[in-house]
Formats: C-alpha cells, sequence, structure tokens
C-alpha cells in the first residue's frame, strides 16, 4: 500500500502566490504569527520566578518546576522563596557564584502586587480652603450693636464698641429696617437677606470691609416679644470662595499639578513654594500636612493629603500597562489572555471545522433521506439556547477550558456544514466523480481523494472569520462570567472588571485594543484568502 503523498497543485500554488502579493495580508500574517508566538513563550516574559537560578553550585530552572526554599539552601522550609528578596538572603549572598535570570518583566498573571512597592507613586490631594469671614451681632430697637462675635473682619479687626449704631457702619436699606421693627413687634417675618454698602468708603489699610451681607432668619411670634435681633454677617463674594482640590501626581522627584485650570486659580508667585512645601510636608511616615496661604486678602488653609494605594493601580513604571482590580499586572495578564484566546479560537475553529466538514460531506454526498434525516437532526439541535446550555453544563461539571471547547464546537459547527453540503451536492455530479465510482472506489476514498480537495475553497476562506468569532465569542463568555475559570487570564475579565471600575480607562484601553488587533489583523488576513480564492480577477473602473 503507497503511503499518502501530499502535493501542491500549480491552481494551490497560484492562489498562494495571489495570496502573497496582498502586503496587507502578507503583513497582518507575519504580525498575527509573531504575537501568537510570543503569547507562547509568555512564561519567558512576563514571570514572577526567575528564568535561570545558580545556588550552591545548583542550576535550577523555577519556572519551569515548583522549588522550595529547602531545595535551595537546605533549610527543612518547606514554602516557596520569596524570589524578590532573594538576593538579600544570607545563604545566597555569601556566595559571589549564586546568580539569578529573571524575564523581563517580573510578574506574573497570578501575583498579587504588594502595595508597599507602589508607595514612590502615591498621588496626593492638594485642598485650598479659603477663609470666609462670617459673623453675627444682635441689635436693639434704636439700633444699637450689642454682642457682637466674629465681626472683625467687617470692622477693621477690631470688634464694634458697646453704644456703636449699625447705622455708624452700613447704609440701612427699607427693607432691612422694616425686617428688623417686625421681629421686635413680635409679628410672623420670613427670612430676609440684603448686601449693605459702607456708611464711608473705608480708607486703605483699616481693614474694614466695603460690603457686607447681612441675614435674618425666618421669626415666628412669641409669647414675650424679644429685646434685640439676630443678624448675621459675610461676604457678598462668599460662594466664589469655595474650597477647591487639586490631584498632584509624583514624577521625577516632584510633584506635578493634574489639573492645570484648578492649579492656575492659585497665585503664580505661590505656586512653586507651594509645590516645594508639599514635596517636604508629605513623607512616607505623615501622610496629611497642612499650612495657611494668603488668598485675596484673606487666608486660606491648605491641607494635602496622600492617596492610599488601592486596586485597580494606574500605569507607573514597572506596571507599565497598570495594575487590574485585584492587584495583578495587566500587562502580563493580556499576555498570557492572548495566548489563551488565540489558542481557544485556533481548536475552536479546527474541531468545528472538523464536524462541519464531516457531517457536510455525508450529507452531500449521500443525499436523499440520509441529506434529509441529517438536516432536521440539524435544525433540532441549533434550536437549542447555547448559553442556557452552557450555564447549566458549567452548574454541573464546572468551568473549564476544556469543556467551554467541546460545548462550544458542538454549537459552532452548523454553518460550515451548509457550505460542505453545497460544495459536495454540486460536484458529486461532475464526470471525475463519475469516473470514480466506475472504477470501483469505496465512497469514503472518493470523499476524501476527489471531491474533498475540491471543496475546500469556502473552509479555507471562512476560517480567517470563523477564527474572529471564536475569539469574540470566547471574550464575550468571560466577559459575562460564564467563560473560562476565574483565575484564567483574559481579555474578557479585564473588561469586565473595567466595567466595574468606569475611572480605570487601562483596564478598558489595552484590553479593547489588543482585542481589536487581532481581530483586524484576522480579518485582513481573510480578505486575502478570498480574493486568492476567487476565481474572477479584479476589476477597477473609471
Amino acid at each position: 500500500m503507497r503511503g499518502f503523498r501530499f502535493a501542491w497543485s500549480p491552481l494551490a500554488r497560484q492562489r498562494a502566490r495571489q495570496f502573497w502579493k496582498s502586503r496587507r495580508s502578507r503583513l497582518s500574517l507575519v504580525i498575527l504569527a509573531v504575537l501568537y508566538g510570543i503569547s507562547l513563550g509568555a512564561e519567558l516574559i512576563c514571570n514572577d520566578q526567575p528564568l535561570a537560578l545558580r545556588v550552591n553550585g545548583r542550576l535550577h530552572f523555577p519556572f519551569l518546576s515548583h522549588l522550595t526554599q529547602d531545595a535551595l539552601f537546605g533549610d527543612g522550609a518547606t514554602a516557596r522563596p520569596d524570589y524578590n528578596r532573594l538576593r538579600a538572603h544570607p545563604a545566597f549572598a555569601a556566595d559571589p557564584a549564586n546568580w539569578m535570570i529573571r524575564a523581563p518583566v517580573p510578574y506574573g498573571p497570578h501575583q498579587v502586587e504588594n502595595p508597599a512597592a507602589l508607595e514612590a507613586h502615591r498621588r496626593a490631594t492638594l485642598t485650598v480652603t479659603p477663609a470666609v469671614a462670617i459673623g453675627r451681632l444682635d441689635l436693639t430697637a434704636d439700633g444699637r450693636i450689642v454682642r457682637p462675635t466674629g465681626c472683625e473682619p467687617f470692622t477693621g479687626g477690631q470688634p464694634p464698641p458697646p453704644g456703636t449704631r449699625l447705622a455708624d457702619y452700613w447704609r440701612l436699606t427699607p427693607g432691612l429696617e422694616a425686617a428688623v421693627a417686625a421681629r421686635l413687634a413680635n409679628q410672623p417675618a420670613p427670612a430676609f437677606s440684603a448686601v449693605l454698602d459702607a456708611a464711608d468708603p473705608p480708607a486703605a489699610g483699616t481693614g474694614r470691609a466695603a460690603r457686607v451681607q447681612l441675614g435674618l432668619v425666618a421669626f415666628a411670634p412669641r409669647p414675650v416679644a424679644p429685646a434685640t435681633v439676630r443678624l448675621s454677617l459675610r461676604e457678598p463674594e462668599a460662594p466664589a470662595t469655595a474650597p477647591f482640590s487639586i490631584r498632584l501626581d509624583p514624577r521625577r522627584g516632584r510633584w506635578i499639578p493634574l489639573d492645570e485650570r484648578a492649579w492656575n486659580r492659585i497665585p503664580a508667585a505661590d505656586q512653586p513654594g507651594l509645590l516645594a512645601w508639599a514635596a517636604a510636608a508629605v513623607t512616607g511616615a505623615t501622610a496629611q500636612a497642612a499650612t495657611s496661604l494668603a488668598w485675596q486678602g484673606r487666608e486660606a488653609r491648605v491641607e494635602i493629603r496622600l492617596d492610599a494605594v488601592s486596586w485597580p493601580h494606574r500605569p507607573v513604571p514597572g506596571h507599565w500597562l497598570g495594575i487590574d482590580a485585584a492587584g495583578r499586572d495587566v500587562l502580563a495578564r493580556i499576555l498570557h489572555g492572548t495566548r489563551t484566546a488565540l489558542t481557544f479560537g485556533l481548536l475552536l475553529v479546527a474541531w468545528a471545522m472538523l464536524l462541519g466538514l464531516v457531517i457536510g460531506a455525508v450529507q452531500g454526498y449521500f443525499g436523499g433521506w440520509i441529506d434529509l434525516a441529517t438536516q432536521r437532526c440539524i435544525e433540532i439541535w441549533s434550536a437549542l439556547p447555547f448559553l442556557y446550555v452552557m450555564i447549566l453544563l458549567g452548574a454541573v461539571l464546572g468551568r473549564s477550558f476544556g469543556l467551554l471547547l467541546l460545548c462550544y464546537g458542538l454549537f459552532n459547527w452548523i454553518g460550515l456544514s451548509y457550505y460542505m453540503r453545497a460544495e459536495f451536492l454540486r460536484l458529486r455530479q461532475h464526470a471525475f466523480v463519475e469516473a470514480a465510482r466506475c472504477q470501483g472506489l469505496g465512497a469514503a476514498r472518493i470523499i476524501a481523494r476527489h471531491i474533498l480537495p475540491n471543496a475546500l475553497t469556502p473552509l479555507i476562506t471562512l476560517m480567517p472569520f470563523s477564527l474572529v468569532g471564536a475569539i469574540g465569542s470566547i471574550t464575550a463568555l468571560d466577559f459575562l462570567g460564564f467563560g473560562l475559570p476565574p483565575l484564567t487570564p483574559s481579555w474578557g475579565e479585564l473588561l469586565q472588571q473595567a466595567q466595574q471600575n468606569r475611572t480605570a480607562w487601562w483596564l478598558i484601553l489595552y484590553p479593547s485594543l489588543m482585542l481589536f488587533t487581532v481581530m483586524l489583523l484576522t480579518v485582513f488576513i481573510g480578505e486575502g484568502l478570498r480574493d486568492a480564492f476567487d476565481p474572477k480577477p479584479k476589476t477597477r473602473y473609471r
């Protein structure tokens, strides 16, 4: 029996050359292959365990096998060594021949970062609270001031002397006099507010206010008429001096304000000194400090507070794509997730194509009642709700990569079988198939050696687009929580975290960018294959 020998037909070589002529498709194939190759070696790029380690004359590869501290130093400890502190270990530092090679990104997809390692990247919130002058006084029936409290900012820094009239300081309005008279007469009166001008223009340097806002609360009659009326005093411009906050970011040993508009509200002459004070005031031991600042003729309280390190965390040196909601490095999760998505997609496409090819070939070649019975079974099977089946199986058998691949493949072949059925129905009527039957060849040999090579065109052209659908499906299932186990790195799991943490822009940007890039490259490859297998040459209309 002769062995099977594979050979490229002239038509296949022509189609391969046609595909390779498309620069976009060629580059897409190369880039996608490189991305997948890099993801297959993700442990060599992102790993919290050393790639190679030499201790006491023995060479170890911790990223390939689990090592204990006893295996390294013979001290009886069964715990895994802390490789971040291994260089400082006395037994390691004692021998200069010991060495260790770490991965370029020394963080694994499951390693939870220590918050203490990010202390140097903690942001701070600078809060400026301008002082707002508020005072109160009691007014007698003849308009004299008694019991003034906090009125110094309005009266030149000194409280009003006893017996001073309110009209000596500000010009009273008829409305204010009527409101005071109604309260002294024990009559109901609503709340009242008025802005009064100074009786005399205040001299420079006296500190007296040119205008003041006086207010009276609503009054209800009492059993005994009041002898005095209480007035509140405040600055008319008080709403413009509300507290505001500025976020500061430590960069290159100094603080950088993130909100330029809020930062420019501070006088330019005070900005350098304020940043220097902030850098000196807040240390690792002091997370909060306060000082005062001259603010538009008054004093303002300035408070700086270090933000706590929390997850998710923005990108910082060392964690170039940020940290997710569980404290794990996003770059490591995305790189390992790329391998998971592409491997799942390729295996699913192969599994679904195999099923679709076999079932479609049987339907198309034999036809008749076999075709009709199989088609009715396919229609019944396609009516089953896939998502519900996945939820049920996941609850009963658990979530795993193999189970998800098996279940998804049992539903994903249906569309491909239609194409293969149509191709076999068309090709079985050709003369070369009749000639093979006349020679006495069996059905399996005719299907595999004569019809199948001529029916692969729709299968090959649909493969990239099926891969796009498979990658999108696994990402969507992970996003919904019905996909891979929780600890498995995946793009959908990162996007699910982004939905729960709307301010963590890095959790949606980088996984979405990776998903978009892989899908776009695959679509370009599919377009190149479709053009290469197109029997009609391209034409251009002018």
